[in-house]
């Protein structure tokens, strides 16, 4: 496994992406609305990361099929990679996960955030807190010597704790100059187990958990994932920095404090 350690160079130029990836999230806070289509948000995102940061939105032509739009828009049952649409109107009590990778100057700055649209009722309110602390137990616990497995673990048993459980298909990854860089970061696992983390990687956490069970299929567009059982689906994600003593979360929004 070709693990990157990155150079003070690499990593001042990661800070700068992922600031830049967080403050596309932080500006479509207000955009997040009933009545808006994930279409008009993709257009929003985009005109942001291109005309106003200078940066190029990742996802755009990435992969096979080449991904069609800026960002990725996962409502309700979505779990990952959804396509904005201008037909998909958010409704009050929708729940949306919008998933951000930002280029500059060669690097990545990769971010998802969920949102609450209106109203939205308890039980997902819930799922969607509950996915965030598995994010932040996870940081929490890295730093030197820490192992895949236990981010892992403290991930699954958090999740599995509350009755949710963990989407196995999809994990973090590596990041930098590329988009996904080794090591995989898996989002369930045992303690102990795997590479353990040094100073200067840059990894992303991002676990994917689900109200019912883990299982999804991927549609007919070959992007979308959704869940099998049509239950809702939460997501966050940050990218991370393993300093000498422990984690700099390098896509921190304003909202938050590590």
């Amino acid at each position: 496994m070709a693990v990157i350690i990155k150079t003070p160079a690499e990593i001042e130029k990661m800070r700068v992406a992922c600031r830049l990836a967080a403050e596309v999230l932080e500006m479509l806070d207000d955009h997040v609305v009933p009545g808006v289509s994930t279409g008009e948000l993709n257009r929003i995102a985009h005109d942001y990361i291109v005309n106003v940061q200078g940066c190029i939105p990742a996802p755009l032509n990435y992969g096979n099929p080449p991904f069609p739009k800026s960002i990725c828009t996962s409502v309700n049952q979505v779990i990952c990679h959804g396509i904005p649409a201008d037909d998909k109107i958010l409704k009050k009590g929708d729940i949306v996960n919008i998933d951000v990778t930002v280029i500059k100057d060669g690097y990545h700055g990769d971010t998802s955030k969920m949102y609450l649209v209106g109203d939205v009722p308890g039980h997902l309110k819930r799922l969607c807190t509950v996915t965030q602390e598995c994010l932040y137990k996870a940081i929490d616990i890295v730093k030197p010597g820490t192992t895949l497995g236990d981010i892992g673990h403290i991930i699954q048993t958090h999740a599995e704790a509350n009755h949710y459980s963990v989407v196995r298909e999809f994990c973090g990854h590596g990041i930098g100059s590329g988009f996904h860089e080794e090591p995989q970061v898996l989002h369930y696992g045992k303690p102990g187990v795997g590479l353990a983390v040094k100073e200067g990687m840059i990894f992303t956490i991002e676990p994917m958990i689900n109200q019912g069970k883990a299982q999804c299929k991927i549609l007919g567009d070959q992007w979308t994932v959704v869940t099998k059982d049509r239950k809702a689906s939460a997501q966050w994600e940050h990218t991370i920095l393993v300093t000498a003593t422990g984690a700099e979360v390098l896509t921190a929004r304003k909202e938050e404090s590590f």
